[in-house]
């Protein structure tokens, strides 16, 4: 009886807690479907706020999506190959290294992005392009990446089966693509959903990069807000959940079949 009483209470709280997060974001979204929000579902049903945003912002969220697969493309180039020489090679040299890279969690997004205008105020094209994003993103994200990888390589000897690998005639690369990397599996999987997560839902930093013509799908959303009717900002909120739900799911599945083989 105590224990069926202890369960109760916690799937009720439980409940009280989605409920508290969930919500808001589905009155958002039932408002993006209405004809007119203050008079609620009664005034009808449309989707053509869902049409209107989807004309005005469509590249926006392409834009988005672009920026957030070439960090990933760049996080796992760099982050892997680093996160397995500061593992290996250990030392004081590494460990400062290693601080240095992860440099970019403990600072605010507006102060890298405050940096990288600075650096590289000077260069024009690069600036007014989408490459000046992605480049914020790649330095916002890759500790993630490198965290991620490096916590896998602490619960396998990674050094033994280089070496093995080594003694049986394996080249550098070849160890590295068939030892190091099946290895690292569960944390690189890990990393890419933080990493693409993070990249299409990055606001602070994306706002002090973009121009007009490099607007991404967290930057739209802002302007929808902030310019345009409720309906409207709702339709892209919709949008947004359509879009990204699916993919994370994917994801994180495909991060779990991973995990399973």
């Amino acid at each position: 009886m105590r224990d069926r009483l202890i369960f109760t209470g916690q799937l009720l709280f439980t409940l009280l807690v989605a409920a508290f997060l969930v919500v808001p974001a589905i009155l958002s979204i039932s408002a993006g479907v209405t004809v007119n929000y203050f008079r609620g579902i009664s005034s009808g049903v449309t989707l053509q706020w869902v049409f209107q945003v989807w004309e005005l912002y469509a590249g926006t969220i392409l834009l988005s999506f672009v920026v957030a697969f070439a960090t990933l493309v760049l996080t796992l180039v760099a982050g892997v190959p680093a996160a397995y020489a500061l593992h290996v090679r250990g030392g004081r040299l590494s460990r400062i290294i290693e601080e240095v890279i992860t440099l970019p969690l403990a600072i605010p997004g507006l102060a890298i992005a405050l940096a990288l205008l600075f650096t590289y105020q000077g260069f024009g094209d690069f600036r007014r392009s989408w490459l000046f994003i992605l480049t914020g993103h790649v330095i916002y994200t890759m500790p993630f990446m490198v965290r991620s990888v490096m916590a896998v390589f602490a619960t396998i000897d990674i050094k033994t089966l280089d070496e093995g690998a080594a003694s049986l005639g394996a080249t550098p690369w070849r160890r590295f693509r068939d030892v190091i990397v099946p290895n690292a599996v569960p944390g690189i999987l890990a990393g890419s959903l933080m990493v693409v997560t993070l990249s299409l839902g990055e606001f602070n930093l994306t706002w002090m990069l973009h121009t007009p013509l490099t607007k991404t799908l967290p930057i739209g959303l802002a302007d929808s807000y902030a310019s345009m009717r409720l309906e409207v900002a709702s339709a892209y909120t919709l949008i947004f959940f359509v879009m990204i739900i699916p993919l994370l799911v994917a994801m994180q599945m495909f991060a779990d079949q991973e995990q399973k083989r």
